[in-house]
């Protein structure tokens, strides 16, 4: 496959340039007057650009940003720029909205806003085609967008310029909007990178839409593109509205249609635009530390690139991780991607840890590697200690593999997280994460204190907003925004040297962990190996721990030992409503017990990892288990089902 608040007493070191050293004045512009207003033209990443002045700009600068066919119908401009606004524009016409033209569209926005002053929203302005460019820009940046109006917009290439539907269609620009994204009449029927889909985040930010149409649009027929895009939105929660236009001749077709009181249509961009809101940024939330160098370097001159998300839920569910794999092919549009999705819900640092080896490894060595863990951390009571030996573990690992990899740690939120900023305490999770990141060089993205400082600025609340720790569209916004951020930072000021490795923080981290076989076990007494277990009961499961080979005991003071070599040793369990009690001892010496039932195990056999001892002499030992007579007093049986074991060696 191509494939703020500020924190208070903390430093946060940032690379404030973007990767397209684009945000330098412009050596070139050339002034002129237009409609009586100050105009700058300048070029821009070697194509036309321009702005357009007020005589007095409001406060905030807020502005609107024509897409193709900037000089059609300039009523509305003409009186937003008498009001105070600023209009630009920058030539990517002929690029449909391709992902090409979406990233000068970012380094465009960055230039305006980081370097103009601009307001950090914008108003998107498309006509007829442009359709295409403003919401291909907006549904990748829907946090920087204050309204959207559009003019008889194209929302479907198969509509327009395709002519598959009612409309007449343009084979010239058809033929070349198909080989512009390199697809075929067949496969352009199942290209989704239309205005029409993937709506959520954009509906999420409420950003308000207005169309304009023609009822008699022969060339862009609204059946086929305002119709089902607004009907998409509103459905998604989106605020929407359409004006048919129908006083006045009705030229080419239906398609182009004199504006009826563009006043009021002005009003619409004034009164979502004013007063101009500045939200946090996202760079003080993100430490670059040794940064992205290396990968950067790989991608761009090998053309290939490798890039794992290891995480919990939140990684494994579409989302953030989805976002920014594609911002990354668009980005780098030469490079060939592999992309490792493994994230398994419910696992954190340690489980990570004992599972990046076949996870991760075995399907190819990282040159990137995104890696979270706060949440199911702290939900699965993993102790400070525990969680610097798995996240060290992890790091360790990679770079023993890769030592020129660039490592992404992220803390995401939770109410637990939001509970301890409340009581002015970091939370242990966040505070692992960043002194992990600070001491081998990863980047690092402290999103939990992000949700909460936004939340605390009212910019937005988490219960009809972000909703869950499993973010909603609007919160997997949020994060892959912030990503993004980091992405778009410049790697050239970062460094890109082989990793060498520090001492480690913990002797005893997990940077040999590995999974061993259930076939291993040996001398069992009332356990046996199930080749292909599945619950007998109908309690939901995890994929990845169904349907595999477990090491399965049901009764009292059934038995089995295991030999390994290293320093520590546990076992990866289903803990479902049977789980039972263990007794275990390792060569010989204290035996201690174990309760495998958890606070989920009535409604899911969860995987559950359990260090038994992590602090060994290296060598030789035997971990000998029994089940227990007693049990949890919830469990409804004894049941001891190992799915692996995990050796540290």
């Amino acid at each position: 496959m191509k494939q703020i608040k500020y924190f208070s007493g903390v430093l946060f070191i940032v690379i404030l340039l973007s990767f397209s050293g684009n945000l330098s004045a412009q050596a070139d512009e050339q002034k002129s007057i237009w409609k009586g207003f100050e105009k700058i033209e300048f070029s821009f990443q070697n194509t036309k650009a321009w702005y357009v002045k007020p005589r007095q700009a409001l406060p905030g600068n807020p502005w609107v940003w024509r897409a193709h066919f900037p000089t059609w119908h300039t009523e509305m401009d003409s009186i937003l720029l008498t009001r105070g606004f600023h209009v630009a524009y920058v030539n990517t016409n002929d690029l449909f909205a391709h992902p090409k033209a979406m990233q000068v569209w970012d380094a465009f926005y960055d230039y305006l806003v980081k370097e103009k002053q601009f307001a950090p929203k914008v108003a998107l302005e498309g006509v007829s085609r442009g359709g295409l460019y403003v919401y291909g820009w907006a549904k990748r940046n829907p946090d920087k967008v204050s309204c959207i109006y559009a003019e008889a917009p194209v929302c479907d290439p198969k509509s327009w310029p395709g002519g598959k539907g009612k409309g007449q269609g343009s084979p010239k620009d058809w033929t070349s909007w198909l080989e512009l994204n390199k697809l075929t009449d067949e496969s352009a029927k199942t290209f989704d990178d239309i205005p029409l889909n993937d709506l959520a985040g954009l509906a999420s930010f409420k950003v308000p839409v207005l169309h304009v149409i023609g009822l008699n649009d022969k060339i862009v027929p609204p059946t086929e593109n305002s119709d089902i895009l607004i009907a998409n939105y509103t459905k998604l929660g989106g605020p929407a509205a359409v004006i048919p236009m129908t006083r006045g001749e009705q030229a080419l077709e239906g398609h182009h249609f004199p504006i009826e009181n563009p006043e009021k249509l002005a009003n619409f961009i004034y009164d979502n635009s004013v007063p101009v809101l500045k939200p946090l940024p996202h760079t003080p939330y993100i430490e670059v530390n040794r940064g992205l160098a290396n990968a950067y370097k790989k991608f761009k001159t090998t053309k290939k690139g490798t890039v794992a998300f290891l995480g919990g839920s939140i990684t494994h569910n579409p989302g953030w991780r989805n976002k920014t794999a594609k911002y990354l092919e668009e980005h780098f549009p030469e490079t060939e991607f592999t992309f490792i999705a493994a994230g398994i819900p419910s696992l954190g640092s340690t489980p990570h840890a004992f599972r990046f080896q076949r996870d991760v490894l075995e399907k190819g060595i990282p040159d990137l590697l995104f890696l979270e863990a706060a949440v199911n951390d702290r939900g699965n009571g993993f102790s400070e200690k525990a969680q610097i030996k798995g996240l060290e573990g992890i790091i360790r690992q990679m770079y023993a593999k890769n030592p020129k990899a660039n490592v992404v740690l992220m803390a995401f939120a939770e109410p637990a997280k939001n509970a301890d900023y409340d009581a002015g305490k970091e939370p242990v999770e966040v505070a692992v994460h960043q002194r992990i990141a600070k001491h081998y060089g990863a980047a690092y993205i402290n999103l939990a204190r992000e949700v909460y400082d936004r939340i605390k600025a009212d910019e937005f609340s988490w219960k009809y907003d972000f909703k869950d720790l499993h973010p909603s569209p609007y919160g997997q916004e949020i994060y892959s925004q912030t990503i993004k951020e980091l992405l778009k930072l410049n790697p050239g000021n970062a460094t890109t040297e082989i990793a060498k490795l520090p001492v480690a923080i913990d002797k005893f981290s997990y940077e040999r962990a590995s999974y061993h076989p259930v076939a291993k076990a040996k001398k069992l007494d009332g356990f046996k190996i199930d080749p292909d277990w599945k619950p007998a009961d109908k309690v939901s499961t995890r994929p990845g721990f169904v349907d595999v080979p477990m090491l399965v005991g049901e009764t009292e003071k059934a038995s089995f030992e295991f030999d390994f070599k290293g320093r520590a040793v546990g076992l990866a369990i289903i803990s479902g409503p049977d789980a039972g009690k263990i007794s275990y001892s390792i060569d010989g010496k204290k035996t201690q017990t174990l309760d495998l039932f958890t606070q989920w195990s009535t409604q899911l056999h969860l995987p559950w990892y359990l260090m038994l001892a992590d602090e060994l002499s290296s060598g030789k030992h035997t971990l000998k288990v029994n089940i227990a007579q007693e049990k949890n007093e919830k469990s409804n049986g004894n049941a001891c089902r190992v799915v692996y074991f995990l050796v540290n060696e």
